[in-house]
């Protein structure tokens, strides 16, 4: 959420900038400034009337004690006048903080001004590509076929229990998929990261906290007899542990990687490019979220790019960065890097991580800051990337790794899958 202060200083500086997300904020903000005029004038009456009301209060008290009850009545007549003038006034004041609060709601963060011009993915720049794309034997075949060849996802059997993307992973699948979470598990905790379990359900204040509500509401899943949310991402329990904390400058930077499944009520669509595990409703990732001192959250950026390029590497996929253009940022994000696999029987690019810097967008709306070494309280940065997301990387494992023989477990997995290859 953009503070207000920032808004009435840098109004036409936010307007231009949000112009590259393709959307004219101008209205927006200026209606901010408006409830924030209305809220600080009714705060500023209100408190005039509070004063006068207990000035008048103390005034009565003595006036009874002296014997002056005519004097005192009169006061206490003007004091029952300025309560009901106090009571139009806090209601007045109550709905421009909710009419501000809304409005500041649904405008997004601020792009950063290396994010470049565009509407849509097609638009994003790539930074970086690394991996030779294999070149496969004839008879290969997309992972969804894998899949029932060596019969380690079925498809079917999950539509069967719940519906059209949510697989059931058998044998070797099964194995694979918590390898690769237990992998990355272990690389994050050796780069600093303490490992956290969360709950896979939240309440509304986590979804406004991170910035999922009201944006993404019709994606999440809600169980409305308890008004609860299913986590899209381990992003929303992780980085709501800290909301409304006041944090010591020597606790920074805060650094936690968590495992848990992941909801998303996605329109569905047909197609190659949502078929298998390209496009799934429930899905298992691996989160890393940093909390960081503003001016040091761009570095901390670069360092989790470069941990996910590590990770990658190990598994030896090819893959590339690119880096989002304004039409594709998602709504909270000031900055973000997509890591994409190439899958080489599918001939495309799939996303598999996305790392991102907030910068006080979350942390204003969490009401999460820390004490600077000057003594003063500031919002803090808050960042988070998948470190990784397991359904892409599996299908790039599974089609980029085939051979006539089966298919080949990267070596950094052995150790823990505990094989070699899907045969």
């Amino acid at each position: 959420m953009l503070e207000v202060a920032q808004i009435r200083e840098h109004k036409d500086a936010f307007a231009k900038a949000l112009s590259k997300r393709n959307i004219d904020a101008s209205e927006m903000l200026d209606k901010v400034i408006a409830a924030d005029e209305l809220r600080r004038s009714s705060q500023a009456q209100l408190d005039e009337v509070l004063a006068d009301s207990n000035k008048f209060s103390k005034e009565i008290g003595i006036l009874f004690k002296n014997g002056e009850a005519q004097k005192a009545n009169i006061l206490k007549e003007k004091t029952a006048g300025l309560k009901e003038q106090s009571k139009t006034l806090q209601e007045q004041l109550n709905n421009a903080t909710e009419e501000l609060q809304a409005l500041l709601y649904n405008i997004p963060n601020i792009p950063n001004e290396s994010v470049p011009e565009g509407n849509s993915d097609e638009d994003n720049e790539e930074v970086f590509r690394k991996g030779d794309i294999p070149v496969l034997h004839g008879d290969a075949q997309p992972h969804w076929e894998l899949a029932k060849k060596y019969d380690i996802i079925d498809f079917e059997l999950g539509t069967k229990i719940t519906g059209a993307g949510f697989p059931v992973y058998k044998g070797k699948g099964a194995r694979l998929q918590r390898a690769l979470i237990a992998y990355f598990l272990d690389k994050n905790t050796a780069a600093g990261y303490t490992e956290y379990q969360v709950p896979h359900l939240v309440n509304e204040a986590s979804g406004y906290g991170t910035g999922q509500l009201p944006d993404k509401e019709g994606q999440m899943y809600h169980v409305t007899a308890d008004d609860l949310y299913l986590i899209p991402t381990a992003e929303v329990p992780v980085t709501n542990m800290f909301r409304g904390d006041l944090i010591a400058h020597s606790e920074l930077p805060i650094t936690c990687t968590g495992y848990t499944p992941c909801f998303r009520r996605e329109a569905g669509s047909y197609g190659a490019h949502v078929r298998g595990l390209n496009r799934l409703h429930q899905f298992d990732k691996v989160e890393i979220v940093r909390i960081e001192h503003p001016d040091k959250s761009a570095a901390a950026l670069d360092g989790m790019v470069e941990h996910v390029k590590a990770i990658l590497d190990e598994l030896e996929l090819p893959y590339r960065i690119l880096r989002l253009c304004g039409g594709d940022l998602g709504f909270t994000a000031h900055l973000t890097y997509d890591f994409e696999v190439f899958s080489t029987a599918q001939d495309r690019w799939l996303e598999i991580s996305s790392v991102s810097n907030f910068q006080t967008f979350q942390a204003n709306r969490l009401k999460l800051r820390f004490k600077d070494t000057d003594g003063s309280n500031k919002l803090a940065h808050t960042l988070n990337g998948s470190a990784l997301a397991l359904p892409r990387v599996l299908a790039g494992i599974l089609e980029n790794c085939q051979t006539p023989e089966g298919i080949k477990i990267p070596k950094a997995l052995v150790p823990y899958c505990g094989f070699e290859m899907i045969d």
